[in-house]
């Protein structure tokens, strides 16, 4: 038997989080934990067994940055965030493949209710599975996120366009997909002002 199939985790955080409103402040800076928000996704996927972490960068990318400080992480610029969230996931996937990785874990950075052991719950079924297939987390049956795709998707994923993430890549792939339930927290993300109170953060206004 090979060795253990590797995966990484890559934090899409570059997003222009337009649904937060104009003078809502940045959803990933908003207060979770008494930290913010990007900084907390960044700790969980630390904790993590995955052999290492990528942050995707973009938007407002020297505040992100700022409260990056410190942590062993591999931040790449997405220059072209603007065309959308496919680019920033092609961007960290081909940063994670260069790094050795045999599977992806695609985590969004404004999902506050996902914990490290639900990444090692993925990772352990991609790992089970060889490496062979795609693991999306599922809240009763319904498919969300974070989601891990192996290398051998590295094409399909360069050639996304536009704001979509991997839903249609895992239904047009071929590959067996491996649902690996988590909860509510697979379909919780804060967009708006509204949805990081109910999730227990604190939104910051802008200067």
């Amino acid at each position: 038997m090979g060795a253990e199939p590797k995966v990484s985790i890559v934090v899409l955080a570059a997003g222009l989080a337009t649904r937060i409103g104009s003078n809502g402040g940045h959803k990933l800076l908003a207060m979770f934990d008494r930290m913010p928000l990007v900084r907390r996704s960044a700790l969980v996927a630390k904790a993590s067994t995955a052999l290492s972490i990528v942050v995707v960068v973009g938007h407002r990318q020297d505040d992100i940055r700022d409260v990056l400080t410190g942590l062993p992480l591999h931040i790449i610029v997405n220059p072209d965030y603007g065309a959308g969230m496919s680019s920033s996931l092609a961007a960290g996937f081909a940063a994670a493949v260069a790094d050795g990785a045999d599977g992806v874990l695609i985590f969004l950075a404004d999902m506050p209710g996902i914990s490290t052991d639900n990444l090692n719950q993925l990772i352990d079924a991609f790992q089970v599975a060889d490496g062979a297939a795609i693991v999306c987390a599922a809240s009763e049956g319904m498919r969300g996120n974070p989601v891990i795709l192996p290398r051998s998707l590295n094409d399909s994923v360069l050639r996304l366009r536009g704001d979509i993430g991997a839903r249609d890549l895992i239904r047009t792939s071929g590959l067996q997909v491996i649902e690996v339930e988590i909860g509510t927290a697979a379909l919780t993300d804060v967009d708006t002002g509204e949805a990081i109170v109910a999730a227990g953060g604190i939104p910051v206004e802008d200067c």
